[in-house]
């Protein structure tokens, strides 16, 4: 007996572990050990090995086998259906054509604030209550953009908090128009969705080589329309 034809070690996932997903997904019925170990001519052993891995990454699930006679039901596997969830992702081609496209429009700034605001006011919404003081809500927001990955801290006025890191470096640097009013909504939104009596006024990217400045005022006294500094 031959291996099914048509599998290589190139197969989806590659190897063995490929041509036992690639039989699985060619097959209409869940197939068992031995009967996938019969396909592929290969011991038992080995195909329950590998279908342990697929199962455990999310390529294949173990089906309820119906009970012939006596004993034990034989365990039955089949392909996960729909798109692999192993597979490759690339969201930095998705950022980039998303990033591209608000540029092309004709204020892509003002566009970018909206969106980071309506970001900011859902990630705001996981905290009911409103912030008490200024100061609380500077800090919460603070630990909010720790965990966005900014490595950010405050002045010990907390007139400013500077952002030491930025997640979307190299989309920054390309598309500043967008990427940084977009931070600056974020911030104004988690602001703005608990009702907080600061926000951030002006957003001054790459005030230093290291670090980009975020001002903050008394929510009444914001401009307008929100502004960010220099871009570099």
């Amino acid at each position: 007996m031959t291996p099914t034809s048509g599998l290589t070690p190139n197969s989806p996932g590659g190897g063995r572990r490929g041509e036992v997903l690639a039989v699985l997904r060619a097959s209409p019925v869940a197939l068992s050990i031995v009967e996938l170990a019969a396909r592929l001519d290969v011991h038992p052993n080995t195909v329950r090995f590998h279908l342990e891995a697929l199962v455990t990454a999310g390529q294949a699930e173990r089906v309820e086998s119906p009970r012939i006679g006596p004993g034990r039901p034989p365990q039955v596997f089949r392909a996960h259906p729909g798109m692999d969830p192993a597979g490759p992702r690339n969201y930095r081609l998705l950022a980039d054509i998303l990033t591209a496209q608000f540029a092309a429009e004709p204020d892509p700034a003002a566009l970018a604030v909206r969106a980071g605001q309506a970001w900011g006011k859902d990630l705001a919404a996981s905290t009911t209550a409103p912030a008490a003081t200024a100061e609380q809500a500077v800090d919460d927001m603070v630990r909010m953009l720790d965990d966005l990955g900014f490595e950010p801290d405050t002045d010990d006025a907390r007139t400013r908090i500077r952002l030491r890191h930025c997640p979307f470096l190299d989309l920054a640097v390309s598309h500043a128009t967008v990427v940084c009013p977009l931070h600056l909504g974020l911030m104004q939104g988690v602001l703005q969705g608990r009702s907080a009596p600061v926000t951030v006024d002006r957003l001054e990217p790459f005030a230093a080589p290291d670090l980009c400045l975020a001002h903050l005022a008394p929510a009444g006294d914001a401009p307008a329309q929100p502004q960010t500094g220099s871009t570099p």
